[in-house]
């Protein structure tokens, strides 16, 4: 915090680790666990023979002039909103958000494909270890619940979730993400997709400009052009998003981002973009979502800290799910809103859905509650970890047209470059021949993108789908089928 406001100005040269320790009667330990973490958050930065020093950071500067260290309770006077606001009744599409025939014909030429079904195999992606998952306790949970149940929740709830839950998980980012959140700014969804799915419908309008990474998650990319969106794709360096080409754009009031592991390319953003995407929002008056699919699984340190936790202006809206550290199925996940978003949000919801089922918020608190939520979410990091390590060591080497293996820090998935499509294509078709499942990179950037095919190229694997001896084998069939 001392960073961004301007208090431990760029270039501060930082005590010694042992000094520090010294002064603060404290574990060496901790001070190097701390100054490890803030090292990976891009706050600070080591100077070989020279110790510690605060990164260069232009934008925190900038941004400790215009804002507050309180996380903001409302918007400014001059903010727009898409939301149905300008009447008063309830928020919803309204009868001017017509898809329009061009949006319909998009989505036809390019349909959205359906996530895979079926048992898991290598090297599926968007998949977690689901086979590890407490069946046992969860079921003793469930029944517990429907045993004697409280019959006060079986009428109608609340359409923004079941407020323990809430509390449970605005408890959960503070401790986790740092982010200074309430109960009262989450909505409970029915998985991330809907959470991003309503943020089209209640801050877009037919016609508005709406970025998205290039390559990104396409299914987010369908949730804005059905709400009438015209999509700019924004490409993606070893950064994250490209904020010079983002602000380019004349007509874009709303960003969509994935910064703790970029969909598909697996780049972290960087502490300095994090902090000019915010920039860029707050001279718009523009939205972010931030969609945190697979923040839990960094493998060095603790996650790092969310562009929500950064927000002093309430501009970003934070999506998560419950499916990637518990199983998809369970269809469980949240928006943590700006406090003046919330009511319109829950109502918009409720036109849908009224409110989501009670037995599976429930069951998820005690979870929580009981602390099986956080030895879970260690035990599957422990796992994805063990997996990756396995796709790493035993992944084929020296084929034609493939490249080299990124390092992976983070996230439930990689992509190694391939030096043409049709070289992408003639690998992931092989591989679907030895019931090995790889996702071709190509299939995600926007049909209209500018870059050539050939620099589209690439292999997206998800690692952490199947047990370590599946992945071994697996790798065995690529290794044949591939020379």
């Amino acid at each position: 915090m001392r960073v961004l406001d301007g208090r431990l100005a760029s270039g501060t040269r930082l005590p010694a680790s042992r000094d520090l320790a010294a002064a603060l009667a404290i574990s060496r330990n901790s001070v190097v666990r701390a100054y490890d973490q803030l090292y990976a958050e891009g706050f600070i930065e080591g100077r070989v023979g020279d110790g510690t020093y605060v990164a260069q950071l232009p934008q925190a500067g900038t941004l400790s002039s215009k804002i507050s260290t309180k996380v903001s309770t409302g918007f400014s006077t001059g903010l727009p909103t898409a939301l149905s606001t300008k009447s008063p009744d309830l928020p919803g599409i309204s009868s001017s958000k017509v898809i329009h025939s061009g949006v319909l014909q998009r989505l036809e030429n390019n349909h959205l494909p359906r996530p895979p079904s079926g048992p898991p195999r290598a090297f599926r992606v968007g998949v977690p270890a689901f086979d590890l998952f407490p069946f046992d306790v969860w079921a003793k949970l469930n029944a517990a619940f429907w045993r004697k149940p409280d019959l006060r929740q079986l009428c109608y709830g609340d359409p923004a979730g079941d407020e323990r839950l809430r509390g449970l998980i605005a408890a959960y980012l503070r401790s986790s993400r740092g982010m200074q959140c309430t109960a009262e700014q989450i909505v409970i969804t029915s998985g991330a997709q809907q959470g991003i799915s309503l943020c089209a419908q209640l801050l877009v309008e037919p016609g508005d400009g709406v970025a998205i990474e290039n390559p990104g998650y396409r299914a987010a990319g369908h949730a804005f052009a059905v709400a009438g969106a015209r999509m700019h794709g924004v490409a993606v360096d070893s950064e994250g998003i490209d904020c010079t080409q983002l602000a380019a754009i004349n007509d874009c009031r709303l960003a969509y981002v994935t910064p703790s592991h970029q969909y598909p390319t697996g780049v972290v953003m960087s502490l300095a973009r994090r902090l000019e995407l915010l920039a860029w929002a707050e001279r718009n008056q523009g939205w972010i979502v931030e969609d945190d699919y697979d923040g839990e699984y960094r493998y060095t340190g603790a996650p790092l800290a969310p562009l929500a936790a950064l927000d002093r202006q309430g501009r970003v809206l934070y999506v998560g799910t419950f499916g990637k550290v518990a199983f998809p199925a369970l269809r469980l996940g949240y928006l943590v809103l700006p406090p003046g978003l919330v009511d319109a949000f829950s109502r918009r919801r409720a036109v849908d859905v009224r409110h989501s089922e009670v037995s599976t918020q429930v069951v998820m608190a005690e979870f929580m509650a009981a602390g099986h939520f956080q030895r879970h979410i260690r035990r599957m990091r422990r796992a994805a970890l063990s997996r990756r390590n396995t796709l790493l060591a035993g992944w084929p080497r020296d084929i034609a047209g493939v490249g080299g293996l990124p390092s992976v820090a983070a996230g439930l998935h990689l992509t190694v470059p391939v030096e043409t499509l049709a070289r992408e294509q003639e690998l992931v078709e092989s591989a679907a021949r030895v019931d090995v499942e790889i996702n071709g990179l190509s299939s995600y950037w926007l049909p209209d993108s500018r870059t050539p095919l050939d620099q589209r190229a690439g292999l997206v694997l998800g690692f952490a789908a199947v047990p370590e001896a599946d992945i071994r084998a697996a790798l065995g069939r690529l290794d044949k089928a591939w020379r």
